[in-house]
């Protein structure tokens, strides 16, 4: 066995989520939100340098000579695929390896509410799936495209930096497309693809204004688009949008939000104390009359208590969450209010 092989079947066996290699240090595996050496026996250079070559393909070896940095997914065996991440850090090669599950989770198993599945239906619309690096965003976007090819006969563009789960066509028409091998960025991609027949986007992520931009554009001529965000909560992530555009566009941009988002799904994985793991925490704010009223006015610090009174609109309330997961003692309450949106209220409603 290969120090590759015996590195990613370390990852599988342990279900590790990613896996940091750097001379002069052992590969550490991260497991449930925890960083874990596989042993005291440290990598050398030599080491290092024979991962990357049997890994990386030239293309890819190119960019990284030229940027001392390169970003691929690697086929591993069994449907098994990893995110690399290849850079220099104090002048020598190191990497780190996200795995990629070999098979798409089913919808009912990622804790979203069935009426997510009504949502992603819809002709034309944004959706944001957000919440920090190692939430579980591209498998809930993974789960949520693979639900639309199996129930709809749709044209379904995904733009990704690297394309992670790698979807079948099964009632859906699906085009997969990755930064650097197919096209050099998510705003040109974004603007190809409308001349392409698209009925459903998968934008990876928005970084910038002109994806932002583009992105808003595609819901208005009829596309339903779905992208994700590094932030949590439905009001931060509108802001985040918002701020992104100079000040004399915000007015307009607040309109186009208000009027083409469909929902926010905020993620996040919080520790378990019941058994090993971890355990997904929502916050879904479906767009209603009075939160769209709220958007174009600017107040979306009175979103989160929307949210806290929308169940019946399908919404799910962290704060309740977490509340709820602690007094079934599945979490602490440090968690509880470590991932709190805040703490002070979790405070007050726990009476401590």
């Amino acid at each position: 066995m290969s120090i590759v092989e015996e590195i990613l079947e370390q990852c599988i066996e342990r279900q590790a989520s990613d896996i940091h290699l750097a001379p002069f240090q052992p590969a550490t595996y991260r497991v449930f939100g925890s960083l874990r050496p596989l042993n005291d026996q440290t990598l050398s250079e030599k080491d290092i340098h024979s991962i990357i070559e049997q890994i990386t393909a030239p293309v890819h070896i190119e960019i990284y000579q030229r940027k001392n940095c390169a970003e691929f997914a690697y086929d591993y065996k069994n449907g098994e695929r990893f995110r690399v991440s290849l850079f220099k850090q104090r002048g020598a090669d190191s990497l780190v390896l996200r795995r990629i599950p070999g098979q798409i989770m089913p919808f009912e198993e990622t804790g979203l509410p069935e009426n997510i599945k009504q949502l992603i239906q819809k002709n034309h619309g944004l959706i944001l799936v957000t919440g920090p690096t190692g939430s579980g965003k591209s498998t809930s976007l993974a789960s949520m495209v693979n639900y639309i090819n199996e129930t709809d006969d749709r044209h379904i563009i995904t733009i990704e930096d690297p394309i992670e789960f790698v979807h079948t066509r099964k009632k859906s028409l699906i085009s997969q497309r990755e930064l650097g091998a197919d096209t050099p960025a998510f705003a040109q991609a974004l603007t190809e693809s409308l001349r392409q027949d698209p009925d459903t986007i998968l934008v990876g992520e928005m970084r910038d204004l002109e994806t932002i931009e583009t992105a808003l554009m595609a819901t208005e001529t009829g596309h339903m688009v779905f992208s994700t965000l590094h932030t949590f909560g439905a009001a931060r992530t509108i802001d985040r949008i918002i701020d992104v555009f100079p000040t004399h566009q915000q007015n307009q941009v607040r309109l186009q939000i208000s009027t083409n988002l469909l929902a926010v799904i905020s993620q996040q994985l919080v520790p378990r104390i019941d058994r090993e793991g971890r355990i997904a925490v929502f916050e879904i704010m479906i767009l209603t009359p009075a939160i769209q009223n709220l958007i174009r006015k600017g107040q979306t610090y009175h979103i989160t208590n929307e949210i806290q009174m929308g169940v019946k609109h399908g919404m799910i309330s962290a704060q309740n969450q977490l509340i709820e997961l602690y007094q079934k003692k599945i979490i602490s309450k440090e968690d509880a209010l470590f991932y709190s949106l805040d703490a002070e209220d979790l405070i007050r409603r726990l009476g401590s």
